[in-house]
């Protein structure tokens, strides 16, 4: 049987915390999951107020405007996801899911016609890409020109241009046309949207969209990709699922608990900080280890083993707290 890496065991059992960094800021990764959980609903201690600095590594190189709502703090953060939460509930829709069952049916059908298939750029990358459109009520055509974007829409580009560039030009042009051409798409809504009272600026709307295309985009590539690989390396457990299709939904949850798309985000300490031991100063960051969190051997029993019949299953995936 095959067994997940855990490259954050030791320091995960020993102290809790491991003190990297990043591009020579020292970053203190929480890794326990109480710990994850606990700091995740700690905003006061662990900020998300921090433009740019949420991502490791931060991203003031590759976009010009903070994330909307994940770069804010409650209250804001309540008011702001309040607003993009209609888009997000379409993929309960049973209208959506029968257009996105429909387009992995088509995928696969053409995956299986050929003798071989390249998962990450012709299955996982049209598949997110499709199946975003549909979620933001935009017209098929327009997934095509995410999939020109590659995995990556910040580092998956031609070299010697601004990262980024690319995908704000685009975010640009989509809320010129909703603003003088409105229409029931996700620009539109934002065009039309308001905050505690008054219109959206264009710098929150772009906040918005560059989140949606950006935030939503290589991790689920990686982890259709990755399940897919899983999968294939395991026959057995094809099988396991095929016998009961109810299974998937398990196999899901599992999936994600094992090859967890992000290993870390950050959050910035306003005061200095002691965090399991390691000094942090004012404006300097913490980070949740997503990851390491995942594969605690105190919450789940084989922690390393992927087992799809997982119960319960409290990985922390996608987040804890008021940003999950």
């Amino acid at each position: 049987m095959e067994t997940i890496p855990d490259p954050f065991r030791e320091k995960r059992i020993e102290t809790g915390v491991l003190e990297g960094e990043s591009r020579g800021e020292p970053i203190a990764m929480i890794l326990r999951h109480e710990d994850v959980r606990r700091a995740a609903k700690d905003w006061k201690t662990y900020s998300s107020d921090a433009p740019f600095r949420v991502p490791i590594p931060s991203e003031e190189d590759v976009r010009s405007m903070r994330q909307l709502p994940i770069e804010t703090d409650p209250p804001e953060h309540t008011d702001y996801r309040a607003i993009v939460e209609p888009f997000f509930r379409r993929a309960k829709d049973p209208g959506v899911i029968a257009r996105v069952e429909a387009l992995v049916d088509a995928l696969l059908a053409g995956a299986m016609a050929r003798d071989s298939v390249e998962v990450v750029r012709e299955f996982a990358l049209p598949l997110q890409s499709r199946a975003l459109a549909l979620l933001l009520a935009m017209p098929d055509a327009e997934a095509e020109i995410w999939i020109g974007w590659g995995t990556h829409v910040f580092r998956d580009g031609a070299s010697g241009s601004k990262k980024g560039a690319a995908l704000e030009e685009y975010l640009r042009a989509q809320f010129d046309r909703a603003t003088a051409s409105p229409g029931d798409d996700f620009f539109s809504a934002l065009a039309a949207a308001t905050y505690r009272g008054r219109p959206l600026t264009r710098e929150e709307m772009m906040g918005f969209a560059n989140l949606a295309f950006a935030g939503g985009r290589d991790t689920v590539i990686h982890s259709i990709a990755s399940a897919l690989a899983y999968l294939g390396r395991n026959p057995r457990a094809l099988e396991y699922l095929r016998e009961d299709p109810k299974r998937i939904v398990g196999a899901g949850e599992e999936f994600f608990r094992a090859f967890m798309p992000l290993t870390h985000i950050g959050r910035v300490c306003p005061a200095d900080t002691n965090v399991h031991g390691v000094e942090v100063k004012a404006g300097g960051r913490a980070s949740l280890c997503w990851a390491s969190a995942n594969l605690d051997e105190t919450v789940f029993e084989a922690a390393d083993e992927v087992r799809l019949d997982r119960r319960p299953n409290p990985h922390v995936a996608f987040g804890f707290g008021e940003h999950l």
